[in-house]
């Protein structure tokens, strides 16, 4: 008996640490605060910000997400020169979350991105401006994503590589 409620145990929290996983996207946060809140950090400390716009219910936006924090080469190079979040958005606006005008409001100062599918990466300057919009189709590779497209994204897309372009 002991042995099967110690299985049932084990797999309660497989399961429950599986489901905290598989969730990259805040649905309750106020998506256009969140920007804000991102792009001051960033001023702070000379870092821009990349928002990946998608949400839960997206398994490719899981997939970035999983694939950016599992490698940790290029962990280490985004959190050194992004500020990098997760800016949930619904298509279908049917699942509570965060009020419809602060999600409208969010797409408005990200340039509308969503043209582009799920996820999208919107990479911002440390002032809020919009800098490029990735369409992170282009950095797929068969079931998941190309090491050597993502993290040449990040690195034409950091703060020192635009400055330099602007020179």
């Amino acid at each position: 008996m002991r042995k099967i409620f110690f299985s049932i145990v084990v797999m309660a929290m497989a399961f429950g640490a599986y489901g905290q996983k598989t969730k990259v996207y805040d649905e309750t946060v106020d998506p256009d605060a969140q920007i804000v809140e991102a792009v001051g950090k960033a001023k702070k400390e000379g870092k821009f910000v990349v928002a990946q716009l998608g949400g839960n219910w997206c398994k490719w936006c899981i997939r970035f997400a999983r694939f950016v924090e599992g490698d940790p080469e290029l962990k280490k190079y985004v959190d050194e020169n992004f500020e990098f979040i997760h800016v949930n958005y619904n298509p279908r606006n049917d699942e509570g979350g965060a009020d419809k005008a602060a999600v409208e409001k969010a797409l408005r100062r990200l340039g509308n991105p969503t043209r582009f599918g799920y996820p999208v990466l919107v990479v911002l300057d440390s002032d809020g401006n919009v800098v490029h919009t990735q369409d992170s189709g282009l950095l797929e590779s068969g079931e998941g994503y190309d090491r050597d497209k993502v993290k040449r994204f990040f690195e034409l897309w950091s703060p020192s590589a635009v400055e330099e372009a602007r020179k």
